[in-house]
């Protein structure tokens, strides 16, 4: 009986179920993008069936007839399609993504767009939500990690651009990429709002990048800038806020030790003891903890014949050291309007920026002076004029400066203006022949200014070691402008169905100004008055003048995508050079073969598996003005008729012969593409041969020349290297992740620097030797010094070193043993070798994305390694200086001594060469970093439908975690020097929390 009853319930739910899922009703809902902008013609079918439906306008659909066991397929060109099971959903609001596949459809080059599948240059495209991913004073730092090739370096400066290099080194002289934004190029892309790009495309071989001829020999960054979308308003809100600061520390020594310390060098500073009762952290003292917010609005839209596109952002970012910042207002325009046969349009912007920056002093940085302090001296002290405490050196036996007053009595602001636009206008002759005329604007302005006013640090003996006895004013200012007319024929035609054919002819026209004015005095009878006055007052200007105009011809040309070339040839001519090489031309040809279109590839999976070649030379100009000429300086005096007359003299030669730095590349690359591009690959191999490079060769006396050198082109330098790029993505269902990865190798060798045996550079300390060398045969900028072997233990160690002079009485135990490279028995000059390369041997970043339903994550990490830093705060804190100053708790414990026979570190007060320069100061720089981490949830649509398309909120982090061998704050050492870290500001950590609305 039970048995019957059981199953008689089975029966009843199965029929009771069966009904429930053959039962039908009707499903709706809304099909936006990731930006919250509704999506009209997107396909929504059941699968299986033929019942299907499309969004209308608003991106709404209805769907009837349907069944809660059904699936639901949306696709949309473009977008990745997504799958979705019904249900008991009545209800399904769907946002598509953006497909690699097509993203990579049309990619921007130079002079126009170009469909990936026919690219055969070497290209690396980033997104506009990996851009907007990080946030950064600098869309160029947003790019770090993004593209292979690409080796960016930060600094932890608001406001600061970072150092960029494409392909690594390529000349002794100016490395930078050439920028281009909406077709205008620029100094950098300090002007834009991350938020506003919507592609960046990285140039990196010679059929992309010689179509710039004399200006792309370093590679280019192409960036588009968003544009309006045809359909209804959308109006755009993104905002974040949060928090910034630096943990990391140098351990150095606290009062006790350090007094201590200052024994055993013999030092004994003269304070009442009172005094010794502080312990001042100074690093502590300049680090705080920094907001940073952003406040982004736009507003985009258009119609059948126009589009339009309004952004405006207000950043501002406090500085991790105190009194540093940066804020910046953009504002942006972009339209077109079509009228009949004629296209008209424009890009604007205008940004305003406000930096306060480090304020350094005596040549040395804020940090520097911070880890030299002496702890038992307050920060401030209200008797002293300026209320600040600083050292006396007969008091104190040591003179660094105290870094929280050099940074904040006073002032220092620097203001730029900057205004970057086009207009355009396209008339289509006749079908496929276009004529595009462009005039493109670049125009800047800055305005710096400081105030100091008088200060007296220290009066223990009524004088002060720091002093200022009046107020100091410094004014800078400039402006310049560049201005580049385009006229272009453009011709498109098809042959056959078969044959592609692509003609561009360009006439380019370049006009650069600019000029600048330096002003400063002094007031000694007030600190009230910032002004300038004719008190100890200096004044001086300068202008320049720069002109270009190139030629240009290319042919693409594919037979059904499946086999590619393209060439190109570009004359060029710059005012830089002299009469006899003003000209030069540059060419490029390549070629690729699409085997996965062959039909031997049929019934495999290869989306893509293209082989691809180019081969070409591109030019740079980037040097001085005028160097060419001879040029006249003053400051001498001159006995004439028996009394001293002032004038001047020539301070350079004559040089017509100067000519372009060329560069010729060779490029090979391998694309795969697996699944309908589910898996992706590819491989790149180049070669780059930079010849006629600016050397400076030494100028005789007898020349009458007062310069010290003049410019010749004789230098070559060779660059290779392998780029991999893979990517996976797996966009269907409720769980969709992705994962890329770039690698990028790179090594220079030089071939020659023409009459030069070396060339050297970045002095070790003020006034010291150069750390930097350059030879034929190795590569650029290497570190060069002495190369350490353990601590001398004993006399008779010391003597079976330095043999050749055994009475010798300067090394002793406890000083450093270097090695005898030479074996003449002696350590000296001769003994220097190669002990470091400040440039990364591998280049690496590693984006990873998921998302379930509504919440999303996004985990990036970057890094470099093969590199060495060399560490001039290592000098510092091992007591290099042989003086009172602080030092490194690690060093004091260390260091060698009778009584401390085992230690690691040199005696003190030891042989001057045990801080010199050597491999003591160089370290590992190679470093991983989770560069930004975030978790984001996107609310249903529907919830707030009366008042958002579009609800998301998230929280990120920035460099959470960083892990490396080096010792100091942060081993990405950015400034102008490659590899030297003098005390540079560090990148902070950051955690933020934004909100995104749609409207």
């Amino acid at each position: 009986m039970k048995m019957k009853f059981k199953l008689a319930v089975i029966a009843l739910v199965m029929i009771c179920t069966q009904s429930a899922f053959s039962q039908t009703k009707t499903v709706t809902g809304t099909v936006s993008d990731e930006s919250g902008i509704p999506l009209g013609g997107v396909t929504v079918l059941v699968v299986g069936t033929s019942n299907g439906a499309s969004t209308d306008f608003d991106g709404n659909y209805t769907l009837n007839n349907v069944k809660p066991t059904n699936q639901l397929a949306y696709s949309y060109v473009g977008m990745f399609g997504q799958t979705i099971t019904v249900g008991s959903q009545t209800k399904i609001d769907v946002i598509l993504k953006e497909s690699l596949q097509a993203l990579s459809e049309v990619v921007v080059v130079g002079y126009g767009k170009q469909s990936r599948a026919t690219v055969t240059g070497a290209i690396s495209t980033v997104k506009s939500e990996d851009i907007s991913a990080l946030p950064v004073t600098n869309a160029e730092s947003a790019l770090q990690g993004r593209a292979a090739g690409l080796t960016i370096t930060n600094s932890g400066v608001p406001g600061s651009s970072p150092s960029v290099l494409i392909r690594g080194l390529g000349s002794v002289g100016n490395n930078n990429p050439l920028y281009v934004i909406d077709g205008v190029i620029v100094g950098n892309l300090s002007g834009i709002s991350p938020n506003d790009i919507e592609s960046v495309s990285v140039l990196k071989d010679a059929s992309t990048t010689a179509v710039y001829g004399a200006q792309g020999s370093s590679g280019v960054v192409v960036v588009t800038t968003k544009k309006g979308k045809n359909g209804k308003g959308r109006l755009n809100f993104n905002t974040y806020t949060g928090f910034q600061t630096v943990a990391k520390r140098y351990d150095v020594l606290e009062t006790i030790d350090y007094l201590k310390y200052a024994g055993e060098l013999g030092v004994f500073p003269n304070r009442p003891l009172s005094t010794y009762k502080t312990n001042t952290d100074w690093q502590d003292e300049i680090f705080r903890v920094g907001l940073l917010q952003d406040y982004n609005v736009s507003y985009s839209g258009g119609t059948e014949n126009s589009t339009h596109l309004f952004s405006a952002e207000y950043l501002k970012q406090e500085g991790t050291i105190i009194d540093t910042g940066f804020e910046r207002y953009s504002f942006r325009a972009n339209s077109s309007a079509k009228f009949g046969k004629i296209t008209v349009g424009e890009s604007m912007s205008l940004s305003f920026g406000k930096q306060n920056p480090e304020r350094d002093e005596e040549g040395r940085t804020l940090i520097e002076h911070a880890i030299k302090s002496a702890p038992y001296l307050s920060v401030y002290n209200s008797n002293n004029l300026g209320g600040f405490q600083g050292p006396s050196s007969s008091a104190d036996g040591q003179d660094a400066v105290n870094a929280v007053r050099a940074q904040t009595l006073g002032s220092a602001v620097n203001k730029t203006l900057g205004i970057i636009g086009n207009v355009y206008a396209e008339l289509e002759i006749i079908e496929g022949l276009n004529f595009k005329s462009q005039v493109g604007l670049d125009y800047y302005t800055y305005n710096n200014s400081s105030f100091k006013p008088s200060y007296s640090d220290d009066s223990i003996e009524g004088s002060s070691t720091h002093k200022q006895e009046y107020a100091a004013i410094s004014r800078n200012s400039g402006n310049g402008q560049t201005i580049i007319f385009d006229n272009s024929l453009t011709y498109n035609t098809t042959i056959n169905d078969k044959h592609n054919i692509e003609v561009l002819a360009l006439v380019e026209k370049y006009e650069g100004q600019n000029q600048s004015q330096s002003a400063s005095s002094q007031n000694a009878v007030t600190d009230e008055v910032n002004q300038l006055s004719n008190e100890f007052s200096s004044i001086s200007s300068s202008s320049s003048e720069v002109n270009k105009i190139g030629y240009l011809g290319r042919l693409n040309y594919d037979y059904e995508g499946k086999y590619i070339a393209s060439a190109s040839f570009r004359r060029d001519a710059s005012s830089r050079f002299g009469a006899n090489k003003r000209w030069a031309n540059f060419y490029s040809a390549s070629a690729g073969w699409n085997i996965a279109k062959e039909g031997f590839m049929e019934g495999l999976d290869f989306s893509n598996l293209k082989l691809r070649a180019s081969y070409g030379t591109v030019g740079s100009d980037a040097i001085g003005n005028y160097l060419y000429a001879p040029s006249l300086t003053g400051g001498f005096e001159y006995p004439i008729g028996g009394a001293v007359a002032f004038g001047v003299t020539a301070n350079g030669g004559s040089n017509q012969d100067l000519q372009w730095e060329t560069k010729e590349i060779i490029n090979v690359g391998l694309d795969l593409g697996l699944f309908n591009e589910k898996f992706t690959a590819s491989l790149e191999y180049y070669q780059n041969t930079s010849d006629e490079l600016l050397i400076y060769i030494p100028s005789v006396l007898s020349s009458g020349i007062n310069a010290g050198s003049l410019p010749v082109n004789a230098g070559s330098v060779e660059t290779k290297g392998f780029e991999l790029v893979l990517g996976f993505n797996d966009y269907e269902g409720d769980f969709t992740w992705s994962a890329n990865l770039n690698l990028g190798t790179s090594k220079n060798e030089v071939l020659s620097l023409g009459a030069r045996d070396q060339i050297t550079g970045s002095p070790y300390k003020l006034g010291g030797a150069d750390v930097t060398r350059t030879v034929v045969g190795e590569s650029l900028f290497h570190f060069y010094g002495l190369v350490t072997d353990g601590i001398y233990q004993t006399q008779d160690e010391v003597k079976e070193v330095l043999w050749a002079n055994p009475n010798q009485v300067i090394v002793k135990p406890g000083d450093i043993r270097f090695k005898d490279l030479d074996g003449n028995g002696m350590i000296n000059s001769d003994d220097r070798a190669i002990i470091g390369n400040p440039f990364p041997d591998l280049t690496y970043g590693l984006n990873l994305d998921a998302k379930y339903k509504n919440f999303d994550m996004s985990l990036f990490i970057t890094g470099v390694a093969g590199n060495e830093i060399f560490n001039t705060n290592t000098y510092d804190l091992v007591g290099g200086a042989n003086r009172l100053f602080n030092v490194s708790q690690s060093y004091y414990d260390n260091k060698w001594s009778v009584t401390n026979p085992t230690g690691t570190e040199p005696r003190i007060l030891g042989a001057p060469q045990n801080n010199g320069i050597s491999d003591r100061f160089v370290e590992d720089g190679s470093y991983t970093r989770l560069k930004n981490v975030s978790l984001g949830y996107t609310f249903p649509t529907g919830m707030f439908e009366n008042y958002f398309s579009k609800l998301r909120v998230y929280v990120s982090g920035q460099n959470l975690v960083t892990i490396s061998d080096y010792s100091g704050l942060d081993p990405e050492i950015g400034g102008g020097e490659f590899g030297i870290d003098r005390g540079k500001y560090p990148q902070p950590k950051s955690v933020l929390v934004g909100v995104q609305v749609s409207f």
